[in-house]
C-alpha cells in the first residue's frame, strides 16, 4: 500500500505539476526521489526489452540494462556541474530538489518511451527492417528528451517566479546545461552499443567497430533509401511468367484469325 501511495505522488505530475513543484520545495519528501527512480529503472528496462526482442532474449535483457544504465548514468555525470553552476549563480536550492527536479525530467522521458512500445512493436512484427527500426528508436528518444527536459525548464522557472530560491539567469545556464546532457547521453549510448541488432548478426553484449553516432545515423538513413529503390526497381524488371507467354500466343493468334 505504501509503495503505491508512492508511485501514485511521482505520477501527480501529469495531474497538477504546480503541486507536483510543490512537493519538490518538501525538504521531508526524500521517499520521493526512490520511487522516482523505481519508475526510471523499471520503465526504461520494459522499453529495453522491447527493443532488443527484434533480435533474442539474450539481446531483450541486454538492452533492458544498458537503457537503465544510459539513463543512471546520464544523470551521475552531468549532475554534479548543473549543481556547481546553479550554486556559483546564487541559487538557494539544496541538492536533494535539483536531484528531484532532474528525476523529474527524465521519469517523464521514461514513460513516453514505455507509451511508445506498442508502436515500435507494431512495426517490428509488420516487418520494419534493422535501419528503420534503428531511426525509430532514435525518434522516438529525440521526442521523449524534449519533453523531458522542458519539464525541468518549468521546474526551474516555477522556483524562480513562486519561491524565489532560483536566480532568473540559472534558467539561461541550464538550458546551455540541456545541451552538455544531450551529447553525454548520445556518446554514453553509442558506447553501449548495441541496444538492437539485425536478426543475422550473432549476440553482441558490446561493439568493436570504429565510428560515431552521427555516421551511423546517416548510414542507416542511406541504407534505408537504397533498400527502397531496390525493391522498387525489382518491382519493374519482374520477369515473364509461363503463363504470361501463353496468354501472349493466344492474343497473336486471334489477330491472325482477324485479319483472315
Amino acid at each position: 500500500m505504501k509503495i503505491s501511495n508512492g508511485i501514485k505522488e511521482v505520477f501527480k505530475i501529469f495531474q497538477n505539476k504546480e503541486s507536483y513543484f510543490d512537493e519538490i520545495d518538501n525538504k521531508q519528501s526524500n521517499e520521493l526521489i526512490f520511487y522516482q527512480i523505481l519508475v526510471i529503472c523499471v520503465f526504461a528496462f520494459v522499453y529495453g526489452i522491447v527493443m532488443g526482442s527484434y533480435h533474442s532474449f539474450l539481446q531483450s535483457i541486454s538492452a533492458g540494462v544498458k537503457v537503465i544504465a544510459l539513463f543512471l548514468f546520464t544523470i551521475i555525470i552531468c549532475f554534479p556541474s548543473f549543481f556547481i553552476i546553479q550554486q556559483v549563480l546564487g541559487s538557494k536550492m539544496n541538492v536533494r530538489q535539483m536531484v528531484k527536479i532532474v528525476l523529474s525530467g527524465m521519469m517523464l522521458m521514461s514513460s513516453i518511451l514505455l507509451s511508445f512500445t506498442p508502436i515500435v512493436v507494431f512495426f517490428q512484427i509488420t516487418g520494419g527492417n534493422y535501419h528503420f527500426l534503428q531511426l525509430l528508436h532514435v525518434s522516438v528518444f529525440i521526442f521523449a528528451g524534449i519533453f523531458g527536459l522542458r519539464l525541468m525548464v518549468e521546474a526551474l522557472k516555477y522556483a524562480c517566479e513562486k519561491k524565489t530560491i532560483y536566480p532568473q539567469i540559472g534558467v539561461t545556464v541550464f538550458k546551455i546545461w540541456i545541451v552538455i546532457l544531450a551529447f553525454v547521453s548520445i556518446q554514453l549510448s553509442w558506447n553501449l552499443r548495441p541496444f538492437l541488432c539485425e536478426k543475422n548478426e550473432d549476440f553482441k553484449l558490446f561493439r568493436k567497430y570504429e565510428g560515431n553516432f552521427y555516421t551511423a545515423i546517416i548510414y542507416s538513413v542511406k541504407q534505408l533509401v537504397s533498400n527502397k529503390k531496390v525493391q522498387e526497381s525489382d518491382t519493374l524488371k519482374k520477369p515473364y511468367k509461363y503463363s504470361d507467354t501463353i496468354s501472349l500466343k493466344k492474343d497473336t493468334s486471334f489477330l491472325k484469325n482477324f485479319n483472315k
